[in-house]
This record gives structure tokens, C-alpha cells and sequence, in this order.
């Protein structure tokens, strides 16, 4: 039914957003796909699954993924705590924005519904330490059609809800934390 992917590898323990979302997802019926830290650079990991049924749920991960690739310093880090072994360069910079536009390549018309840290704190413009610049909401950059910021398993099973009645994405714009595009 959803396929969720995330920055970080996958670990069911409650410390773990992706791990939390499907558990919740599962306990209401639906059926939860994980595809943890896929290899961007080929289409090959976000196959591996096919096309959910109802949407893609997109998250860096734990972390915000340019953190968890350098320091405040701007040096790479030596070690990723949320990759197998401490392994370093398996989550993009901008994971977010990176793992959706894929799903946007391959799956032009499944919902992309992002959450997690780094979509929640850039949820609107916001200052970028990185770029030294104001940039705009992760939703645009992603292309993705939907933010869930803060904790999420109450949006997210709603979501989920709504969009198996057949209800259309654009519809969901009325729940109370999450964020939509809206045309002026």
C-alpha cells in the first residue's frame, strides 16, 4: 500500500521515525514497504519494490542528511551513527530532495508525501547555512505534494485513509499539520 523511504538504515526500534510510521501504518491494516538508504545514483533501489498503491513517504532520516555527511565545520564526518558499521556516503546531501525527484522520474503519478527533520524544519523558506541563502520550502524543490512536519502518525494514517477512499492528494489540504502548495 506505501512505500516509505528513508536516509538512514533501517532499525525497528522507536528511536527511528521510518520504523515508527510503518508500525502505526501496519496497526491500522495497511501494508508498509522500507526501502533504507537506496543508492541514488541509479533508479535500481526505488524499483526494487514497484508502485505502492496509495503513496511514497520520503525522509532523510533521522538526521539532517548534510549534517550527517559534514561537520559544522564544513569537513566531511568520518563515521554516519545511522548507516550499517558507521559506513559514510550512503545518504545524498538534500536526501529529501534527492530520493523524491527520483520517485517523481519513475512514478510520475504516485503521491509524494514527505517527513522527518529535515522536510519538517524546512517545511517554508528558511535561512540555508550551507548556500549562505534563503531558500524556498523543500515541498517545491522535491516536487513532492505534501509535508507532514512534527510527529506525524496521526497525518500520516489519515492521509492514508482518505487517499484509499479515492480521495485525490490535491484534496488533502486540511489537515492540521501538514503542508500544501496553494496557487494564489
Amino acid at each position: 500500500d506505501i512505500i516509505l523511504i528513508t536516509g538512514d538504515a533501517y532499525v525497528d526500534h522507536p528511536s527511528f521515525g521510518a520504523a515508527v510510521i510503518a508500525r502505526v501504518l501496519e496497526a491500522v491494516g495497511f501494508k508498509v514497504g522500507i526501502i533504507a538508504q537506496p543508492d541514488w545514483k541509479t533508479s535500481e533501489d526505488f524499483l526494487k519494490l514497484g508502485k505502492p498503491r496509495l503513496f511514497f513517504g520520503i525522509t532523510a532520516g533521522n538526521m539532517d542528511s548534510i549534517l550527517a555527511n559534514y561537520t559544522i565545520n564544513r569537513s566531511k564526518r568520518k563515521k554516519d551513527d545511522y548507516s550499517p558499521g558507521g559506513e559514510i556516503g550512503l545518504r545524498p546531501n538534500r536526501a529529501t530532495i534527492v530520493y523524491a525527484n527520483k520517485i517523481r522520474e519513475l512514478f510520475p503519478d504516485t503521491p509524494i508525501i514527505l517527513g522527518g527533520i529535515e522536510a519538517s524544519l524546512r517545511r517554508l523558506a528558511h535561512y540555508d547555512f550551507w548556500s549562505d541563502s534563503v531558500r524556498r520550502s523543500v515541498l517545491l524543490d522535491a516536487k513532492a505534494d505534501l509535508i507532514i512536519y512534527g510527529m506525524g502518525e496521526k497525518q500520516v494514517v489519515e492521509i492514508a485513509r482518505r487517499l484509499e477512499k479515492g480521495e485525490g492528494i490535491k484534496r488533502l489540504d486540511n489537515i492540521h499539520g501538514t503542508v500544501v502548495v496553494k496557487k494564489a
